[in-house]
């Protein structure tokens, strides 16, 4: 019977590149530190061997895992998928391996997938907004597990953020909307028990409308779905005198609403003008295309990463960031026809 092939060792691959296994190390793990024809060497070999750093030793080593935990509250749309994209990047780049749990908005779920990738040697976590049970916080201190939250900038919560303030965001836009004329007002949100965001964008809303002397909006709270935007929309459209303009607390509501009002005859925005807040693709490939918040997906990825990597490595408490949004006007936003 043949016998069984051992698995090439460090030291196999220090001797077929003829360097030390020191060197190896650091190709390996720092290749920056090391000049081109000696790295070029070493993968050379390990190509040839077919070796496989051993992760065991590296945790023990190091001490660390090399992995962070991102739970995200929802897979279905592309409302993290951008950001997440980013901070993965990110985190590849600086050797460290990610992974993605969705607590469908739940904080029951949310709760067992902290205590799951923390158990399972997670050094890190990003977590979405703040609101949670202050019991969670105590957990993930009395662990001393570096957490940083992410789309939500709070620099009065228990842990660290790189986010947005999403109240001024949505009350740039409605100011905006209002500015324009319109003076009856709908809005179709996300549920807002236990998502900060969704709370939010609507106070930022209703500031608008206090200061700027419109009518009371009405409001529908619903799961962001494009089939509960285009429901939301019939019934906001449904009254002797319907609002001139929706807003819309993400852009796949504002897409369910934009195609329920094609459902209806209704002209965008001649009848009803329809926004949206994220600026993902989908905004831009609907017809007509969605006035919007572009939110800073991509650069909120990278620089919650490099935080959470630093809060890591070094043991020190991020100072976070709050990033920039910016209002983009395209076709689904106009004047009302009465104005």
């Amino acid at each position: 019977m043949a016998k069984l092939r051992s698995a090439p060792t460090l030291d196999d691959v220090a001797k077929l590149a003829g360097v030390s296994t020191a060197t190896v190390s650091r190709c390996l793990n720092n290749p920056d530190r090391v000049v081109e024809a000696t790295r070029q060497r070493v993968q050379t070999a390990v190509d040839a061997l077919g070796y496989t750093p051993n992760f065991a030793a590296r945790v023990m080593a190091a001490k660390r895992s090399f992995t962070i935990g991102a739970i995200i509250p929802t897979m279905e749309n592309a409302i993290f998928a951008r950001g997440l994209q980013a901070f993965q990047e990110e985190l590849h780049q600086r050797g460290y391996t990610l992974l993605v749990s969705s607590s469908a908005y739940k904080p029951e779920i949310e709760e067992e997938q902290i205590r799951t990738l923390i158990a399972r040697g997670a050094d890190g976590l990003l977590l979405i907004g703040h609101d949670r049970d202050p019991k969670i916080y105590d957990y993930l201190n009395q662990r001393k597990i570096p957490v940083l939250s992410a789309w939500s900038y709070a620099p009065e919560s228990p842990v660290p953020s790189v986010g947005f303030d999403n109240r001024a965001a949505m009350f740039e836009l409605a100011r905006h909307v209002i500015e324009l004329g319109h003076r009856r007002i709908g809005v179709i949100s996300g549920i807002v028990e236990g998502n900060d965001r969704a709370r939010m964008r609507v106070e930022g809303i209703r500031k608008a409308v206090d200061n700027l002397g419109a009518e009371t909006p009405a409001i529908i709270e619903t799961p962001y779905e494009i089939e509960n935007g285009a429901s939301a929309f019939r019934d906001l459209m449904q009254g002797e005198a319907p609002p001139t303009a929706i807003l819309c607390g993400n852009d796949v509501l504002a897409v369910g609403a934009l195609r329920q009002a094609q459902e209806m005859a209704l002209d965008v925005p001649g009848d009803v003008s329809i926004t949206g807040f994220d600026d993902i693709e989908l905004a831009r490939i609907v017809s007509p295309a969605l006035t919007t918040v572009h939110v800073p997906h991509r650069e909120m990825g990278r620089k919650a990463a490099l935080q959470l990597i630093e809060m890591v490595e070094n043991q020190t408490a991020a100072e976070g960031e709050q990033l920039a949004t910016r209002i983009v006007n395209r076709r689904s936003l106009g004047k009302p026809a009465l104005a």
